[in-house]
């Protein structure tokens, strides 16, 4: 099989023959990491716990870890669920590869759509499960929203991503809701990668699992959604995820993952819980992430997104303002046409405000230059 090249490498090789003005200290606003240091309390537990390394995993999580998650999603959607609408998973990377294959197995012409541009985890899946791939595209003209199509209708496994990477885009429960009578009606499986659902700068966007409940679809049926502690809680190295939904897809999901060996160290998963559970650690992140995005559209005079820590830049030629961000400024973006397939991205750069408040500003301010 045969997989396109990363984003990341496609910029190495845009770049490499550049040299950067030595002037500038190095400011790269490309990957989506959180430059903050994972709290305290998180590291404690994760020290606490080493010492059960001398054991084997459960696939299926641990229970500590199970009602950390669970809680979590009742506080934050104010949706109930039990232990079979939810496997704890090795961040949600891995769950966004395997379970379109695990999925799409036995189906002789697999159909899979996701949204465009995209994490490019999704066009992976696609390419591993051999789908057949329908490009649901966000543009400006329709808000970075997902609107649905017959050819949707006819995919097996829907991918949506919101809130948004790269373009910040944000459904809200009603908008979400038209998804979920769509994969009800047509009989697809519905699944939303919320990873950046807790960064979000005013309202709290909605989980397509409140969506499934606004129709009456309170046993999740077809509607399966995935989460993440790596933004949230700055912690990407515990490979903290969850998947939940439809219980009679987890449960053949959950046997599958046995064979997969995707199971959590236990400290991670112990410093995991603790990281769940808690939610003011949370609220901190989300208020520098805020004055990023109040800096963003002061510099740039971009409207706040309502979610992530993304700015989808319209630039005009992205490929020749990524060149000279880093020649003449020593900074880096990311090509918004890297991100996408047939034109999706085309005219953007993702900026990736991920540094305390300080850098950013820099950054922002050398980019308006570029600008003019």
């Amino acid at each position: 099989m045969k997989f396109e090249s990363y984003p990341f490498e496609k910029l190495n090789n845009l770049l490499k023959e550049i040299e950067p003005n030595s002037d500038f200290e190095p400011l790269v606003l490309t990957i989506g990491e959180p430059q903050f240091e994972t709290p305290r309390f998180i590291l404690d537990e994760f020290r606490l716990t080493a010492p059960m390394l001398n054991k084997y995993p459960k696939t299926a999580g641990e229970e500590r870890l199970r009602q950390a998650i669970l809680g979590f999603v009742e506080r934050r959607f104010g949706v109930k669920l039990d232990n079979s609408q939810i496997i704890p998973t090795f961040g949600t990377r891995e769950v966004l590869f395997n379970f379109p294959q695990y999925l799409l197995f036995d189906k002789k012409e697999p159909k899979m759509a996701f949204t465009n541009p995209f994490y490019q985890i999704y066009e992976g899946a696609a390419i591993a499960s051999r789908a057949k791939v329908k490009y649901i595209n966000l543009t400006k003209e329709n808000g970075f929203k997902a609107v649905i199509d017959d050819e949707i209708k006819e995919s097996d496994l829907v991918i949506l991503n919101f809130p948004n990477n790269p373009t910040a885009g944000v459904m809200n429960k009603e908008e979400l809701a038209l998804w979920v009578e769509a994969a009800l009606e047509y009989d697809f499986v519905l699944l939303n990668d919320e990873c950046y659902s807790e960064l979000y700068t005013h309202s709290a966007p909605s989980s397509l699992l409140e969506a499934s409940e606004l129709v009456g679809n309170r046993e999740f049926k077809n509607i399966l959604v995935v989460n993440s502690i790596s933004k949230r809680s700055s912690a990407p190295g515990l490979r903290s995820g969850f998947i939940a939904g439809d219980k009679e897809i987890l449960r053949g999901y959950l046997q599958y993952r046995t064979y997969a060996g995707c199971a959590i160290p236990l400290p991670l998963q112990y410093a995991a819980a603790e990281a769940w559970d808690d939610d003011v650690h949370v609220i901190e992140a989300r208020g520098r992430y805020k004055k990023n995005f109040e800096l963003a559209s002061k510099i740039l005079g971009v409207k706040e997104p309502e979610a992530t820590f993304y700015i989808w830049l319209e630039v005009g030629d992205e490929l020749e303002f990524t060149k000279r961000a880093y020649k003449e400024y020593n900074v880096k973006v990311l090509p918004g046409s890297f991100l996408g397939r047939e034109g999706a991205g085309r005219g953007y750069v993702r900026i990736a405000l991920v540094y305390d408040e300080k850098r950013c500003e820099e950054a922002l301010k050398r980019i308006k230059k570029v600008l003019g």
